[in-house]
């Protein structure tokens, strides 16, 4: 049997260091002079007193290193039980969510998707906003960590691969994962800082550009508007494009140039690809807006390039109705949003390197079908990739699409229209942000979906957040007797 214990001391500290970070947004309140700020506190007391008591009950059992089951285990757990206390001041103070959407809101934080349940954000105190953007920022730092420590151990849809890109972690997770947790967050608080002193200097007030801060470099997208980021308009949009490019490329990049070799960032194939794609989607529909609409060029650039990067990278900001683009822009923005970011990034989706690895797999195929006597090799930045590693991805893409189209089935059948359910799962399965249908409220909240299908979105996001076989591998009896 495997031993829960380290599994819930780490969470226990976790749900402690959760309930701290609440009295950020309590304090904000507090000098603001709103009495919201009893509620951060009381539920930062609940989340602080149950997350020290469970690392105190189960402090025994670290004594030795986290295996790869319990690496599994503690990886879903904490996505699945940290959004039940981030959700507590929604249920506590304002918006006053009931459970369902309390647990929705705060899922969808933690897992940078930004899809919300709360139909009028204006109306919020500038606490439970910020609390919003501090909840996605922690989610984007916590999946860069795991992205880069975790799942290449656990060989999670091809991402062993990366335990010869950065760092080794096979067989001395704890150890190794102080150093590289360390230096990502450097590099992590460095961008955000970055980002906020660029959009102040742009026009944004202080707090506005710390929420849009902490958002954008997470790539999670909520805003405190329900104009999202239609309120910032013009420069600040070409800035949030900008950032949203970094926070989607792989960390271990970043940290080889603060290391002082900035060469391997644009030798990656997947930054490349990366930016090549976003040339070519924005290319298209910025012709076809030209081509059908008649309009501007430059303001049309803007808009396209800004909501192509959100979407693509997973963000989730708007700052237009895509949907009145036209049907080929809007299929285009479907399909960048089902592509993502790159691997040890805060991106999200099926990653860059996936499709790169199953773009090689299906071209050496056909060598192989052309020549039979010929050796064919799938290859990766120059070298060979082992048979297991595309085996992985494959079995990914197969993974994803299964449960891609359960998930739109599942919606279908909670009573929401066919276009507002393959949109709502998209958005969870891939952790982008919007939806659209005749169900979803004018600031894209999902308030009136009925409670079956947030409940169902809340399980997408989670999955897709956490690589879909890193979740589904607890379902095996075997696992269990490991």
């Amino acid at each position: 049997m495997i031993d829960l214990r380290p599994v819930g001391y780490i969470i226990g500290l976790l749900a402690a260091v959760l309930g701290l970070a609440m009295l950020i947004p309590a304090l904000v309140d507090y000098m603001s002079g709103d009495e919201h700020w009893r509620a951060f506190v009381e539920a930062a007391i609940i989340s602080a007193t149950a997350g020290g008591l469970l690392a105190m009950a189960s402090a025994s059992g670290m004594r030795q290193m986290l295996t790869i089951p319990q690496s599994f285990l503690m990886t879903a757990t904490v996505w699945a039980i940290l959004p039940a206390f981030g959700a507590l001041p929604f249920m506590i103070g304002a918006p006053g969510l009931s459970f369902t959407d309390a647990y929705f809101e705060a899922m969808s934080g933690l897992t940078t998707t930004g899809t919300t349940a709360i139909p009028e954000l204006d109306a919020l105190p500038a606490g439970a906003n910020l609390w919003r953007g501090i909840l996605q920022w922690l989610g984007g730092l916590g999946i860069i960590i795991v992205a880069m420590i975790f799942l290449p151990v656990m060989k999670v849809g091809g991402m062993q691969f990366f335990r010869s890109e950065g760092f080794d972690t096979l067989g001395k997770i704890l150890p190794r994962a102080m150093d590289i947790s360390r230096a990502l967050i450097r590099i992590y608080v460095g961008l955000t800082l970055a980002c906020a002193l660029v959009y102040g200097a742009l026009g944004m007030t202080t707090f506005d550009a710390a929420v849009h801060a902490l958002t954008t470099v997470s790539t999670g997208g909520f805003s405190n508007y329900d104009a999202s980021f239609a309120v910032y308009t013009g420069a600040p949009e070409y800035a949030a494009s900008v950032f949203m490019l970094l926070a989607a490329m792989p960390f271990i990049r970043f940290v080889q140039m603060a290391q002082g070799n900035v060469a391997p960032l644009w030798r990656d194939p997947q930054v490349r690809a990366f930016l090549r794609w976003h040339a070519y989607a924005i290319a298209v529909i910025v012709l076809y807006r030209l081509f059908r609409h008649e309009a501007e060029f430059w303001p049309t650039l803007r808009e396209v390039t800004f909501n192509v990067v959100s979407i693509f990278t997973g963000t989730g900001y708007a700052s237009e109705d895509i949907t009145k683009w036209g049907h080929l822009a809007f299929v285009v923005l479907i399909i960048t949003g089902l592509i993502g970011g790159c691997t040890s990034s805060t991106g999200c989706s099926v990653k860059v390197f996936r499709y790169l690895i199953l773009f090689e797999a299906i071209k050496t195929q056909i060598r192989r079908l052309h020549s039979p006597h010929r050796v064919a090799r799938v290859n990766y930045s120059g070298r060979p990739v082992e048979d297991e590693i595309v085996n992985s991805v494959i079995a990914f893409f197969s993974l994803f699409i299964l449960t891609f189209g359960l998930l739109i089935v599942g919606l279908s059948l909670t009573g929401l229209e066919a276009k507002t359910a393959m949109t709502a799962a998209w958005t969870a399965i891939a952790n982008v942000g919007p939806a659209w249908g005749p169900e979803v409220s004018g600031n894209g909240a999902i308030n009136a979906f009925p409670e079956s299908a947030k409940w169902l979105m809340s399980i997408g996001m989670f999955l897709g957040r956490l690589e879909l076989m890193s979740v589904f591998v607890l379902l095996l009896p075997r696992f269990w007797r490991a």
